[in-house]
């Protein structure tokens, strides 16, 4: 075979470099055959934040008295249909009503509250309502575990908070996009303030109700003044509980305290007990509710 030329050997050696030099920048930039360019350091794109829907088209109810009604409507009975949440009330005008429409509300809300309840309870009402398949779950609860005969025996936050976190956890089990809108506690000293205007509801007080917070209610002295604080106390812990497992889920909105901030005034608690929300209460209870959930964000 003859030997190349000189210049021949080098216009092939430039050749073969410059193709060299095509192939790294080809596995570099990730060229595909069709002249695409695809990056091999490119990570995944993540998962888009789920959007909060404020127009959600059925609701179900879960927590305690509060969400029962109890005391609005007639002594020591429960009275659904004025309930914040799920009622059917025109004076009310519930959340379920305002969102729903009040012939819709009637057919897509479910109320699993029960009076009495303790957050320990939730996980259950949680797995009930979580069969309604729903788009809102609503959730009142925690005002039962600072009621107690005494300030010893209210609920340990640590339990509470592990109650919140099974509950959130059976409902995610069954329902994974059902939101939910959480609401604080009130501020059970501002009801007792309150409540204790009124010599009637003092002696109704004296059948039991909240005793950790209402027993006693005109003694001001030392033990009793610090009894009433470590109630508030303690209710405010629950809050921040409720905020912060609530902040974990993308589909949960907690109310920013908007429920325990509220001041309640003798019209607008019950005229049985003057500790429960009356229809007046319930009403401002589901002002709020309908204010934070159609927001366009949570509360700050």
């Amino acid at each position: 075979m003859p030997e190349r030329s000189p210049r021949r050997r080098a216009r092939g050696a430039a050749a073969t470099l410059t193709a060299v030099a095509l192939a790294g920048a080809a596995a570099l930039t990730g060229c595909t055959s069709d002249g695409g360019t695809e990056s091999r350091n490119t990570k995944p794109s993540p998962s888009p934040t789920p959007v909060w829907d404020a127009s959600p088209a059925s609701i179900a109810a879960v927590g305690d008295s509060i969400t029962r009604g109890f005391d609005a409507c007639s002594v020591l009975t429960d009275c659904p249909e004025v309930s914040w949440a799920t009622g059917t009330d025109d004076g009310v005008r519930s959340l379920a009503v305002r969102l729903l429409g009040p012939s819709k509300a009637a057919s897509h809300s479910w109320n699993h509250a029960v009076s009495g309840a303790r957050i320990a309870q939730l996980p259950e009402q949680m797995a009930l309502a979580a069969k309604d398949r729903p788009a809102l779950v609503t959730v009142m609860i925690g005002a039962n575990d600072a009621c107690r005969d005494s300030v010893r025996l209210m609920t340990p936050v640590a339990d509470f908070r592990a109650s919140f976190e099974a509950s959130m956890r059976r409902l995610r089990s069954s329902a994974p996009k059902a939101q939910v809108y959480v609401s604080s506690v009130p501020d059970l000293k501002r009801l007792w303030s309150t409540g204790r205007e009124n010599p009637l509801g003092k002696q109704i007080w004296k059948l039991g109700i909240c005793r950790s917070m209402l027993g006693d209610a005109d003694d001001m002295g030392t033990a009793a003044v610090a009894r009433r604080d470590a109630v508030l106390a303690r209710v405010v812990a629950y809050n921040e509980t409720l905020r912060d497992v609530c902040a974990r889920d993308e589909l949960c909105r907690y109310d920013g305290g908007a429920v325990f901030d509220y001041r309640f005034t003798g019209a607008q608690l019950s005229e049985w007990d003057w500790f429960h929300p009356g229809r007046n209460g319930q009403a401002r209870l589901a002002e709020i509710a309908y204010r934070n959930v159609t927001a366009a964000g949570p509360p700050a």
